[in-house]
């Protein structure tokens, strides 16, 4: 690895803003823009459509929805054991290089609670996926399994495998291709165990390119992986790296001529969704969340809420209400920034329209547990 460069805490916002399709609107289509992002959160279905709005110069929904029900992108539990929005060409490698933490988990607590084991596990995969290879919905799995463990073991048993087997998630309809109801079917590529090692190894190349420059501590939190399977990955990697003096002293890795705008560079406002991948993909997260408005963003039970972008940091929240989106400031803002708030608002708000114009609205009760702010509503 080369070792030479040295990056202060606004350039590495910089980077990263720039890697997340974040400084400008790109013209790119939407397949392209998740390989080059490598995956979308997508615990809500609306937040993959709102980080590409977000990030798409044009971006036409439909094109989304297309991509969903060709598999071109497939919705999955991955990264972090949490559903993600990855390009069907990435779902092996992120998929394989997390294999060791899924079987680690020995699939959670409640499949351990039906008494069941790893070995009970491995011995239903290959006719639960025989049985998945056809769109099956939640009570069909269930069912499937409660025939073959027991009606009293169903429910422990469909819990951990439905993250242990390789399983996508089948469009259902409505506003943004899935319910809240999923339905599944296998992976086409089935069950696979070949190399973890060398897929983490893609797996961080392919997440340099998209989030870098990055600690090995970063990328385990990003994959949930052992930092000693990223040590010796990035190790592997040797001379396609380089290596960084970051902030505070902490060792960064990058890809050879990975972008690095200067701290000067603009960066808009945005409205981001939530879950929105920039804002967990680090063990340090204050690159984008200034740590005193991490916990207002991110609550208690692990909901992260919509956040307003400025200057490239998490200035606050925003969410529909009647009359146009609401946008609460954690500090206060120029009238310029406002202005500009505002600008995207209405954008956002014909976006919506379309589709689902109170997006978010389940989680409103968290707006009551919030400090007071500086709140405006942004008409369309």
């Amino acid at each position: 690895m080369t070792s030479t460069s040295t990056i202060t805490a606004r350039e590495l916002n910089r980077a990263t803003l720039a890697r997340q399709l974040l400084l400008r609107r790109e013209p790119l289509g939407v397949a392209d823009a998740v390989r080059r992002l490598l995956a979308l959160q997508a615990q809500q279905p609306a937040s993959p459509y709102l980080a590409l709005w977000n990030r798409l110069d044009g971006f036409d929904p439909a094109e989304l929805d297309a991509a969903f029900a060709d598999r071109t992108l497939v919705k999955a539990t991955l990264l972090r054991i949490t559903l993600h929005t990855v390009h069907r060409d990435d779902y092996r490698t992120v998929r394989e290089a997390m294999q060791p933490t899924l079987y680690a988990s020995r699939l959670g607590y409640r499949f351990a609670a039906a008494g069941l084991t790893p070995a009970d596990a491995a011995e239903l995969e290959p006719g639960f996926l025989e049985f998945a290879a056809q769109p099956r919905s939640n009570s069909d799995l269930a069912g499937w399994l409660a025939e073959r463990v027991g009606a009293e073991k169903k429910d422990g048993a469909w819990w951990g495998l439905r993250s242990y087997a390789p399983l996508v998630h089948v469009p259902t309809g409505g506003p943004w291709s899935f319910e809240y109801s999923p339905s599944y079917v296998a992976a086409p590529e089935g069950r696979f165990i070949d190399d973890p090692e060398a897929a983490l190894r893609t797996l961080v190349l392919r997440y340099l390119n998209g989030f870098g420059p990055a600690s090995a501590a970063d990328i385990a939190q990003f994959a949930m992986v052992q930092r000693a399977r990223v040590r010796a990955a990035l190790k592997e990697l040797g001379e396609t790296l380089e290596v960084i003096a970051g902030p505070e002293g902490r060792t960064l890795y990058d890809v050879q001529g990975g972008p690095r705008p200067p701290a000067d560079t603009p960066a808009p406002p945005r409205f981001l969704p939530m879950w929105d991948s920039v804002l967990l993909a680090y063990d340090d997260r204050s690159r984008v969340i200034p740590p005193e408005f991490r916990k207002l963003v991110t609550r208690v039970n692990g909901d992260v809420l919509p956040t307003l972008l400025v200057d490239g940091y998490v200035a606050g929240v925003w969410r529909p209400v009647e009359g146009g989106i609401e946008a609460t400031a954690f500090h206060d803002l120029p009238d310029a920034v406002w202005d500009g708030l505002a600008e995207e608002a209405r954008a956002l708000l014909a976006f919506l329209a379309d589709r689902d114009p109170s997006v978010y609205s389940r989680y409103a009760h968290w707006w009551t547990k919030l400090p007071a702010g500086q709140a405006r509503v942004l008409p369309g």
